[in-house]
């Protein structure tokens, strides 16, 4: 089963199709004046189908269980076809395409099981997606690289104590986005060269992206030499890197995470560990490229 933790919650829907076809006119009639011998086949389906779609993880050994939110069943009868519409929403981390796949395939199996007594050329002809929302789409979007900077700001990094693991976690979740590394520099803590670096890197870049120094040390001075070179600050941004992480570990809430922008340039400051920045990333992209 794939691993899903880091994806973000959010609204998602799909719709699937499926067509059943008779080979008889008489049998359409029957099931629009409801004359089938084992009973009303579209409200039967129907039912079968709002069970299929909540017990998908049930039968399909690598679907997530879901919260389904709603389920819609729809039908259009036209010339010997009974087409089948299944459309699923819920507020959730994984993709909901299963769900409506295998409630239209349950509806389409139980419309087939009660019309087959009086329909030997009964046939199922398709089932498939038709619509899903929820991924991001926004780096399918982006035409030209997002030119990018990344700044590293730890006293042992910079002198050599320690290797840098929080940047080249930044660096790797970049490399999967329509993203150009134009610079990965590594700065010891200092009010001086992080305001003239972020001044500097903000003219030629769309995006720059300080790690470290947004904790409660008294060495950390990233978010206090970002603060009076920001133009804008955009706050839903650092309640979505801390919302994303205090879900994860209750230290999240200490984390000084900021971005707003300098020009044209967006600009954020990350923590400075390997978890807190990697979970940052994940928390923001690729939903952050929208605005870029």
């Amino acid at each position: 089963m794939e691993d899903i933790s880091a994806n973000i919650t959010q609204l998602r829907e799909a719709t699937a199709k499926a067509v059943v076809r008779v080979s008889q006119p008489e049998t359409i009639l029957a099931v629009i004046e409801n004359r089938v011998p084992k009973g009303n086949v579209l409200e039967m389906a129907k039912v079968a189908g709002l069970f299929g779609v909540k017990n998908t993880a049930l039968n399909l050994p690598n679907s997530h269980p879901q919260p389904i939110e709603f389920t819609g069943i729809e039908y259009e009868i036209q010339d010997l076809e009974i087409r089948i519409s299944v459309k699923v929403k819920s507020v959730c981390k994984s993709d909901l395409e299963m769900e409506a796949m295998h409630g239209a395939s349950i509806v389409a199996l139980t419309i087939y099981d009660m019309l087959k007594p009086i329909d030997k050329g009964i046939s199922i002809d398709q089932i498939k997606i038709e619509e899903k929302t929820g991924k991001p789409k926004e780096e399918n979007q982006i035409q030209e690289p997002i030119k990018t900077a990344v700044v590293v700001c730890s006293n042992a990094v910079a002198n050599g104590i320690k290797a840098d693991s929080a940047g080249q976690a930044i660096l790797k979740k970049l490399r999967f986005q329509p993203i150009q590394i134009t610079s990965y520099i590594l700065i010891p803590d200092s009010l001086e060269e992080i305001r003239a670096l972020a001044t500097r890197l903000s003219s030629e870049n769309q995006l720059v992206i300080f790690s470290g120094g947004t904790g409660l040390s008294s060495t950390d001075v990233t978010p206090e030499a970002l603060e009076s070179l920001l133009e804008k600050r955009i706050p839903g941004i650092e309640e979505a890197i801390r919302s994303y992480g205090q879900s994860r570990t209750p230290h999240a809430m200490f984390s000084r995470s900021l971005a707003g922008t300098i020009g044209d340039c967006m600009v954020l400051a990350l923590p400075g560990s390997t978890r807190g920045a990697m979970e940052s990333m994940e928390a923001i992209f690729p939903h952050i490229l929208h605005t870029l």
